[in-house]
């Protein structure tokens, strides 16, 4: 497989299950802002989204958007408790999960990534999505994990998308920080997480240790 990733943003978490799973695929970095991979090859060539992740298959297929490849991949090992058997309630408490993440806080984001395009709406964005980060640390209470005691692909996400807003890197390129100091349990959850061996290894590989 080929995982197409650009450091730094929300295919940072699909990198996170590949090191949980011990799955075997080949990063290849992409330039998000030039849309270009490191031999100058257009990324458009390949998807006329032109946004990460994707993932080529064995078969040569691909597969498109963070939260279904994290699913595909943690189905390929059931043994690593990753994600819930089909089925089951717990199955549809982590697509609840990841449907909110996408819509609520992975989209919460683009205003304040976009700051100049998104005018106006930059005032009004930064408050909902602060107000979305108080509901998870309410739900994070007396847990170690957004299930529960097990980390799964949506720990991977929320993590992946809770970096915009804590990186030095982000605050000085971006207006993405998030004052998470108010948000006791999703500091300690935060934390939590980065502590992985499995995180710091992608974390490392990013050039980013210190996210």
């Amino acid at each position: 497989m080929k995982l197409y990733h650009a450091p730094g943003s929300c295919s940072q978490a699909v990198c996170i299950v590949l090191q949980e799973t011990g799955l075997q695929a080949e990063i290849i970095q992409v330039d998000a802002r030039k849309h270009v991979l490191e031999d100058g090859t257009d990324y458009y060539d390949l998807t006329e989204l032109g946004y990460v992740p994707l993932l080529k298959l064995d078969d040569g297929t691909f597969l498109r958007e963070g939260p279904v490849i994290a699913q595909y991949l943690a189905d390929q090992r059931p043994e690593s408790e990753l994600i819930p058997a089909h089925g089951t309630m717990e199955r549809y408490r982590l697509l609840e999960w990841l449907n909110f993440l996408t819509s609520e806080v992975h989209k919460g984001f683009i205003p304040l990534l976009y700051a100049v395009a998104a005018g106006k709406w930059f005032d009004t964005a930064r408050p909902k999505l602060d107000r979305r980060y108080e509901w998870i640390d309410r739900q994070l209470a007396g847990k170690q994990f957004l299930m529960g005691d097990v980390f799964t692909v949506a720990d991977a996400y929320l993590f992946a998308l809770t970096g915009w807003g804590k990186a030095a890197w982000m605050k000085s390129v971006y207006n993405a920080d998030i004052d998470f100091t108010r948000h006791t349990h999703i500091q300690t959850w935060y934390e939590r997480v980065k502590a992985r061996p499995a995180v710091q290894r992608v974390l490392n590989a990013d050039g980013l240790p210190g996210n």
